[in-house]
């Protein structure tokens, strides 16, 4: 009778789970850690399986290949959700693989969604994992740099995983539609099945659910119907996770690669997904002065402005002016002058300290202070027609550095010729497009 009602229950559940690999030989793609002679796949081989922490986006197969590490290494699959479940149930699954282990048996301990761990959940956890009761196999969309905890990722081996490939998503659902648990009776013409493949994001769960659900009425399933199915696409952009890191980044290198085209897209992309665009104009205000600072001093003003004018008009209408930011910053001459200069001089101050300031620039607002020195020697340099040649600045320890060498982009070629004909310096700025290295 429990036959029948496993059975049925497998008949009934979702096509995703039916299609479900058993073995690893079943698994597609991740051919960088499953392929032959890869880590992974020789830990496996060899069944020393570690504690691992499985990271990648959705639907690319974190819980079955857990399911079926336990399976190829004959150990015990123990699941647990680090959302629904509490710490008692973990303390039931820790005791029952402290039993096994003692029997021989051993347990993967398999945590869906590990980043949500909370620290008491890591606190009873972290000693079993230590002392080999459990082998921990966690799985998490997340960067687990970010979200897990230190001293659990130091014991755990992090893999990996890629979204799928087309071709990859194309095999898996021919093979639903071709075995007897999947869809065998659906009908579903070649270019419905590539429509399909492509628009999946490479989420083999979602293709999967899709294809049943176009296929539940009997009906032909073409390529319109696939159009119509992921009319309303949801973009993949997670505004806490891995995702919203990776876009920022594809949008801020856009900017400084002065490519309009892709920063409007990555900017778009990340509107469209929903990203507060108070988020945006602050990484625009950043990057005005990081990364095009005094090549383009309006830069800073255009930014600033977008920002005001985001508070002033609220969207859609401000959209024009964060485009305008966007494009305007994009075609910008670059500089990071500016920021090299900084960090350079905080380097000094660190590596140096409190150095004491020159006699001439000190403070003597008493007649006690003059006496003792402070001001004496001041250039004026209004006296000397806005600029005292020769004077010094800088603690005496530090006389000659150059930590602010403008480049040749923009109007900071300017600003370096000037800086040499004040200096009596034959120098040129520094070249356009190499980082500056002063200070050192």
């Amino acid at each position: 009778m429990e036959d029948l009602f496993d059975r049925q229950a497998q008949a009934s559940a979702p096509l995703a789970e039916r299609m479900r690999p058993q073995r690893l030989g079943e698994i597609v793609g991740q051919s960088h850690l499953l392929g032959p002679g890869k880590l992974l796949a020789r830990l496996v081989k060899a069944d020393r399986m570690p504690s691992i922490v499985l990271w990648g986006p959705p639907g690319t197969g974190k819980t079955t290949l857990a399911r079926v590490l336990a399976q190829e290494t004959s150990a015990t699959f123990e699941p647990f959700s680090a959302v629904l479940g509490g710490v008692p149930e973990l303390r039931k699954l820790l005791a029952a693989a402290k039993d096994r282990r003692r029997r021989g048996g051993r347990t993967i301990l398999f945590v869906d969604e590990i980043h949500r761990f909370n620290k008491a959940q890591q606190d009873a956890l972290l000693p079993h994992v230590e002392d080999g009761t459990v082998t921990l196999v966690g799985a998490t969309t997340e960067n687990p740099s970010f979200a897990v905890n230190a001293a659990l990722l130091s014991r755990a081996r992090v893999f990996r995983l890629e979204s799928l490939t087309p071709d990859e998503v194309e095999r898996l659902l021919r093979r639903a539609l071709k075995d007897a648990k999947g869809l065998p009776e659906a009908k579903v013409d070649d270019e419905a099945i590539r429509a399909l493949a492509h628009a999946s994001g490479g989420d083999a769960r979602r293709a999967l659910t899709v294809l049943e659900a176009l296929a539940a009425d009997g009906r032909p399933v073409d390529v319109d119907a696939v159009a119509q199915a992921f009319e309303s696409k949801t973009l993949l952009y997670d505004k806490d996770g891995e995702q919203h890191y990776d876009v920022v980044s594809a949008f801020i290198k856009s900017m400084r690669g002065s490519d309009p085209d892709a920063s409007l897209y990555w900017m778009m992309r990340m509107l469209e997904a929903g990203e507060d665009p108070r988020f945006l104009l602050r990484r625009m205000i950043i990057f005005a002065s990081e990364d095009v600072g005094n090549a383009d001093p309006r830069a800073l003003q255009v930014a600033v402005a977008a920002d005001a004018a985001f508070h002033r008009l609220g969207m859609p209408e401000a959209m024009h002016t964060l485009a305008q930011c966007c494009t305007y910053l994009a075609v910008a001459p670059k500089s990071n002058a500016t920021y090299v200069a900084f960090v350079a001089a905080r380097k000094d101050v660190e590596a140096h300290g409190a150095l004491p300031v020159p006699m001439p620039l000190r403070n003597a607002p008493t007649a006690l202070m003059k006496a003792d020195g402070h001001g004496v020697g001041y250039r004026y340099p209004h006296d000397e027609g806005g600029f005292a040649r020769g004077a010094v600045y800088l603690p005496d320890a530090l006389v000659g550095r150059r930590y602010y060498v403008p480049t040749r982009n923009g109007l900071e070629a300017q600003i370096g010729a000037r800086l040499a004909r004040l200096r009596g310096e034959p120098g040129e700025p520094g070249e356009p497009g190499e980082p500056n290295e002063s200070g050192s």
